[in-house]
């Protein structure tokens, strides 16, 4: 089964620096029948103006992984780490016990779009950790890129839950798919362009729940960028 959630649905905020859609409860938007989806907790469209960004600012017990789309993004933390996250990248923060961090727009005239998801972790109070990788080549058999996962495996990095994203970035006509074991969910986020999952078409910013679905197909007539969780 497939359940749409459509783009204009999400929540949505204008903070003038930022312009940000929530496809899950998040911050001062709230809705009882939106609260995630299975582990994933948060997915955030989050386009920031030069100039602009999030002030330190502190998270507990949540895998955080930054997605940038267009753009950079400066992160700084408590734990020493510094970095410019651009597209072809992947962060991810254990919080565990707590951190301290921020990230502003590292482009003085430029804006930056990224998506921020939070996963939930399989225990609370581990150790915050930090890690960032460039985003691994498609696997040719899937036409996807693993970008996180429980094991860090194909240049993934590792997240402490036992869930796995990948991003399918799909030229004009090209197509992607992947096996989903029995009693597994998917979420599929459409981040750029429109994209056919299955029978469905979604549109730039749509998302879709997958229950009791063997396997999800990707295709795209124009181009898109889409990112797939794989969930318990």
């Amino acid at each position: 089964m497939i359940t749409i959630r459509p783009a204009k649905e999400r929540g949505h905020a204008h903070h003038g620096w930022l312009d940000t859609y929530h496809s899950f409860s998040f911050a001062d938007y709230h809705d009882p029948e939106h609260m995630g989806f299975s582990v994933l907790r948060v997915l955030n469209d989050d386009r920031v103006e030069a100039g602009g960004g999030f002030p330190p600012h502190g998270h507990r017990d949540m895998e955080i992984v930054t997605y940038v789309l267009d753009g950079a993004l400066q992160h700084r933390d408590d734990m020493g780490n510094g970095s410019v996250i651009r597209p072809g990248m992947v962060q991810r923060m254990s919080a565990g016990t707590g951190v301290v961090h921020s990230e502003f727009n590292a482009s003085p005239g430029d804006p930056v779009h990224l998506i921020q998801i939070w996963i939930l972790p399989r225990q609370r109070g581990q150790a915050p950790s930090y890690e960032e990788k460039p985003v691994p080549a498609a696997d040719a058999a899937t036409g996807m890129s693993l970008v996180a996962s429980p094991d860090g495996r194909d240049g993934s990095v590792t997240i402490h839950q036992d869930a796995s994203l990948y991003v399918a970035r799909l030229d004009a006509g090209a197509t992607a798919r992947l096996q989903l074991a029995p009693g597994r969910k998917a979420y599929v986020h459409a981040a750029i362009g429109d994209v056919t999952l299955n029978d469905v078409t979604l549109g730039d910013g749509d998302g879709a729940r997958l229950v009791d679905e063997a396997e999800l197909r990707l295709a795209s007539k124009t181009g898109a960028e889409v990112l797939v969780f794989d969930l318990p």
